[in-house]
């Protein structure tokens, strides 16, 4: 059984990952500053942005109760690190940027230090630019790919990217596997009730390049980055095969992006943010694809 440390499973998308990896026989920590009401898991309040409650939280024990026989804290196997400001405008800019910043920085300190060589991180698809921005915003070509330029305008997103060029550097020093996710939008199971009234306003959801995962194939996605050892730093998008839309993808581009240019091939539905990357080199495969749970006319 692997032991986990998560801190932010208490959130959106942590909730369901937590889930996912307690049904794939995980032992899993929650560290948060808010409980996660499920039987298996225990939740450590803590505060990201306090190296040293971190660095306390990282060393603790893990099981369930304070009047288990053996309270010794035990071997870590891996860190997946969610806890952040989930977005803008929730608190101000600066407090964004401070608390995903030095969040981020606390947790691969301490991991490393601590001898964890597995760490996966939430960063984010608002890295390309595109979700934030400050008005309409051609990218430089579709799809979406992890060698993309990136250059966003926001806090939150400017927050990801700093995090991706920390983790690169616990990676290279460290010799230690971390594995950024850039996560699309999180669909929940309840959520697929939403995809009728999107499908009627397209444009809604045109920020994000009508991307999303559906919150158990992300929980797929970090088991495999959890399993998969050797790689050192890679960034990965975390997205389903395809859009979110019930309009070809073409017919999306040609509507909203015209002056975009699309490189090679793509599928007919195809996810203007490319998860090959995360297939070729994790052996990523989606289990739920959102026409297994939402009709559509015809």
């Amino acid at each position: 059984m692997k032991r986990i440390l998560f801190t932010g499973g208490s959130g959106k998308a942590g909730r369901h990952v937590v889930e996912y990896l307690i049904d794939q026989g995980y032992e899993v920590l929650n560290i948060d500053t808010k409980p996660l009401n499920h039987p298996k898991v225990r939740t450590l309040i803590a505060d990201i942005t306090d190296a040293g409650q971190v660095f306390n939280a990282f060393s603790a024990y893990t099981g369930l109760h304070e009047f288990d026989l053996d309270l010794s804290p035990p071997h870590i196997d891996a860190v997946v690190h969610f806890a952040a400001i989930p977005r803008i405008m929730i608190v101000p800019d600066n407090e964004v940027y401070r608390v995903n910043v030095m969040g981020t920085y606390n947790v691969l300190d301490a991991a490393t230090k601590l001898g964890i060589k597995k760490v996966i991180i939430a960063s984010s698809e608002t890295t390309y630019g595109i979700v934030f921005a400050h008005g309409h915003r051609d990218p430089e070509y579709f799809p979406l790919d992890e060698d993309y330029p990136v250059k966003p305008m926001d806090s939150y997103a400017t927050s990801k990217i700093c995090n991706e060029r920390t983790a690169e550097a616990f990676a290279l020093r460290t010799r230690t596997d971390i594995y950024a996710l850039r996560i699309g939008n999180v669909v929940e199971p309840s959520e697929y009730a939403l995809f009728p009234g999107w499908f009627a306003k397209p444009e809604f959801r045109k920020r994000i390049a009508w991307s999303y995962i559906d919150a158990r194939d992300l929980g797929e996605l970090v088991k495999l980055g959890i399993e998969t050892d050797g790689l050192g730093y890679q960034v990965f998008n975390a997205v389903n095969d395809h859009s979110s839309s019930d309009l070809p993808t073409a017919e999306l581009v040609r509507r909203y992006y015209p002056n975009v240019p699309v490189k090679g091939e793509m599928g007919e539905f195809e996810s203007l943010l490319s998860n090959k990357k995360a297939k070729a080199m994790l052996g990523f495969r989606e289990n739920h694809n959102w026409r297994s749970y939402v009709k559509t006319e015809g």
